[in-house]
């Protein structure tokens, strides 16, 4: 699997926005209990070709200020990111993407 976006230092844990709410335990990280669904997003990597891209972020709080405060989240150990992505169709990962409109936006808008 690729990482779309290289050019920093890997954290041994990333945080991948989910599709669902999980259970949280006391300190606020989500209880896992089967599967999860993270979130893909198709991304043209040459015109008309697409690859679907697994959203992955080095901390909680860039999480936070890309998706906003109420996107549900789990942390993935880096070294099990590609197994856990395994049949989820995820073709490469994006790292700490500032997305178009931000938490920040939505906030404003």
């Amino acid at each position: 699997m690729d990482s779309v976006n290289r050019s920093q230092e890997v954290p041994d844990v990333l945080v991948l926005p989910t599709m669902a709410d999980l259970p949280r335990g006391e300190d606020g990280a989500p209880i896992l209990d089967g599967t999860v669904d993270v979130m893909l997003i198709p991304m043209e990597v040459e015109p008309g070709q697409e690859r679907h891209v697994a959203l992955a972020f080095s901390t909680v709080v860039r999480l936070v200020e890309a998706l906003g405060e109420e996107q549900p989240w789990v942390a993935i150990p880096t070294d099990q990111l590609e197994s856990a992505l395994t049949g989820s169709g995820a073709q490469a990962i994006l790292m700490d993407p500032q997305l178009a409109g931000g938490a920040e936006a939505s906030k404003n808008g």
